[in-house]
């Protein structure tokens, strides 16, 4: 696991490079590389997890060099079939595959990889070429930037490609209405005009002129497995024991590393299952539990209790006081490099720094069941809702509801606006463009756009913040493929999701947990947000009129009649408007901040 960047087609100083590594630091504190030559650079950061006295990058093979973030988990196979054609790879590291796979394979080489990854490959053979790929379902985040000249520069954070590249200098003109209609850009867009994310399974190649070809990897194939299909009563059980079969070989193929590993344990039905397949292989398991001081709505602290005690877990029960927030949210907020609309960002940050503080490097965790198995209450209302049930799913993403943002914009913003094509109408003309049912119409906005943006960028910058590798069984190819191929009455059942996951759980997660209700799993703000508390101090003054006078966008006096709204009659709606618009603030007065840079210790290949 690594942090990478680099550029091609353009010169930048050694030191600014250097510096580049010093600003990934925390996502990689056991190794910094850098090699560079005319118009093109590969530097990486490493945390070690896998064969921790090898991997030293970029791997080379003659003038191919490839910086790598991520875990390759097939990669024995991969370095089999390498040897029988003729590369015998040394270097124990999952990674170190990488060279001999492009130079067999050229730009197609990811389509034979099977993991979580990020990849960066300096072809120098007939002048610099520069290749990048991620991973199927977008675990590591890669952003790139195209400048007028043909250059192009890359880095697993914001922040660093924004040191190296100098881009990020503008913000886009719709961006607050981006991320209040979806809470936070999705697809290709960021808050920046000039700074964008390299989509899931795509591979970018960028010749010596600066031209660009892409090489987009189709679905992964359904697996051979039988009871994926069927009648509703006999299916349910062949689909249930064969998702659970597929999850148990994923968990325990995860679980190997040469670091200690540990699982996130919500309390909720994913985790639960994560936690329980992984105490097969894993032995004497910690598990790690957020939970908030004082007493709170929805505390999953007594159901994670009952699978700990259940499973023979030693549970950390990490508590965050709430009167931190307010200091915990620009250190959120550096580290995703542009905001996010989730109140489960603090706990996330907090989670994972305890995690790191144990003594643990790999957790585990149920991240992507609900978007795989129809587990939103969005998507199962979707499929219930009679008549246009694609503006209700759209309009159920956003932090703010349309009418209440259109509300709290000036005169001017309302104006441009129109002039857009917002985020909101591309959502809408993708759900109404699509072909065939509801559910797989919902699920492939959930895996394809949502999924990555907002949920796997937010996982992957906090964990890496505090050096945590964070594996997600549910997002493997073999879930992925098995969740496309069932049939909607096996996920979504007289309005309750994740139907065959539910099935699946029998006999490893207590029926107490198997069959509760589904809860969020997110910060409590519509109790935390009440007149008295640190954090409604905190958003009163980020959101006082006269700071709001110089930001352009919102509207100072309807901001004030929100706020006196959730203090007088609190509900969840205006505390997450108020919540959402405290955290643009913010990230908008931090992003204009010179970034702060430490002090470099490379180590130049």
């Amino acid at each position: 696991m690594c942090r990478v960047y680099g550029y091609i087609n353009r010169d930048v100083p050694p030191t600014r490079l250097a510096h580049t590594g010093a600003l990934l630091h925390h996502g990689g504190p056991d190794g910094r590389f850098l090699d560079h030559g005319p118009g093109w650079a590969l530097g990486a950061t490493r945390l070690a997890v896998m064969a921790p006295r090898h991997g030293a990058q970029p791997y080379t093979l003659g003038p191919i060099r490839v910086v790598f973030n991520g875990e390759i988990y097939n990669h024995r196979e991969v370095r089999e079939r390498l040897a029988r054609d003729g590369y015998p790879i040394a270097d124990p590291c999952d990674g170190a595959v990488l060279p001999a796979l492009y130079h067999r394979y050229g730009a197609s080489f990811a389509d034979h990889l099977d993991g979580m990854y990020a990849i960066a490959v300096m072809d120098l053979r007939d002048g610099p070429r520069l290749v990048l790929a991620t991973d199927d379902t977008g675990v590591k985040p890669l952003y790139y930037h195209r400048d007028r000249h043909g250059g192009l520069s890359f880095a697993s954070e914001i922040a660093a490609l924004r040191y190296l590249s100098g881009a990020g200098a503008r913000q886009a003109p719709d961006a607050l209405d981006t991320f209040l209609t979806t809470k936070t850009p999705l697809g290709t867009r960021s808050v920046y005009q000039d700074i964008t994310p390299l989509e899931p399974a795509r591979t970018m190649t960028v010749t010596p002129h600066g031209h660009i070809r892409w090489h987009r990897r189709a679905p992964a194939a359904p697996p051979p497995e039988p009871g994926m299909s069927g009648p509703a009563a006999a299916g349910l059980e062949r689909a249930a024991g064969a998702v659970r079969d597929l999850l148990r070989t994923e968990v325990h193929r995860l679980a190997v590393a040469d670091v200690p590993v540990a699982a996130v344990l919500s309390g909720g039905l994913d985790s639960s299952l994560v936690t329980g397949l992984l105490t097969e292989v894993v032995d004497d398991l910690h598990a790690f539990h957020i939970r908030y001081r004082g007493s709170w709505p929805a505390d999953e602290s007594a159901h994670a209790r009952a699978v700990a005690t259940e499973r023979g877990v030693r549970l950390h029960e990490v508590e965050l006081d709430p009167a931190r927030i307010p200091d915990l949210l620009p250190k959120v907020l550096r580290h995703l490099g542009q905001p996010n609309a989730d109140p489960i960002t603090v706990s996330t940050y907090a989670l994972f720094e305890a995690v790191r503080d144990a003594g643990f490097t790999v957790a585990l965790t149920g991240d992507a069941a609900d978007e795989l198995f129809g587990g939103y209450d969005r998507v199962t209302e979707g499929v219930a809702a009679r008549g246009d049930w694609g503006t209700g799913y759209v309009r159920a993403l956003a932090a703010v509801p349309s009418p209440l943002r259109t509300r709290l914009y000036r005169p001017d913003y309302r104006d441009l606006l129109r002039e857009t094509r917002t985020a909101e109408e591309e959502l809408l003309e993708r759900v109404r463009g699509r072909e065939g049912d509801r559910l797989t119409t919902m699920t492939e906005v959930e895996i394809g756009l949502r999924m990555p943006a907002y949920h796997l960028r937010r996982v992957d910058h906090l964990s890496m913040a505090s050096a945590i590798e964070v594996r997600p069984p549910f997002c493997q190819r073999s879930l992925v493929a098995a969740a496309r191929r069932l049939p909607a009455h096996l996920k979504v059942h007289r309005g309750r999701g994740k139907r065959v996951l539910h099935a699946a759980a029998r006999g490893v997660v207590p029926e107490t947990v198997r069959n509760r209700p589904k809860q969020p799993f997110t910060l409590p703000i519509t109790a935390m947000l009440a007149p008295g508390s640190a954090l409604f101090a905190h958003a009163q003054e980020v959101l006082a009129p006269a700071e709001l006078r110089t930001g352009g966008a919102l509207d100072p006096g309807r901001v004030t009649a929100l706020l006196r709204r959730q203090a007088v009659a609190p509900d969840a709606g205006s505390a997450l408007a108020v919540w959402s618009l405290m955290v643009f603030e913010l990230w908008r007065r931090q992003e204009s901040e010179p970034v702060a840079v430490p002090r470099p210790r490379e180590q130049v290949a």
